[in-house]
């Protein structure tokens, strides 16, 4: 277990509940990148795997932490863009 390893997964750790409100909030979610966020996803899941079965220490607790708040993030980003995509045909706008 590294202090520079908590750190890091400690600093993205605080970034993911900001991203989560902006993403409650807004009316869109055109910024946000679905395939960002999965792959952001992915290294979190890697991470998960690597710290149980190569090195497991605690700080795989954070890696859970952050996978949960990234699919969240992304849970919310799929839906809202789906809404979206719904209003635009009912207008139709979107074919």
């Amino acid at each position: 277990m590294s202090f520079f390893e908590i750190a890091m997964i400690a600093a993205f750790g605080l970034s993911w509940p900001i991203s989560i409100i902006k993403s409650i909030r807004s009316e869109s979610v055109a910024g946000k990148s679905v395939l960002f966020l999965v792959i952001i996803f992915l290294g979190y899941v890697s991470g998960v795997i690597h710290k149980i079965t190569k090195s497991y220490d605690p700080v795989i607790i954070l890696y859970i932490i952050n996978g949960i708040l990234v699919f969240t993030d992304l849970v919310i980003v799929v839906y809202k863009k789906r809404r979206s995509i719904q209003k635009l045909k009912s207008a139709g706008i979107y074919a």
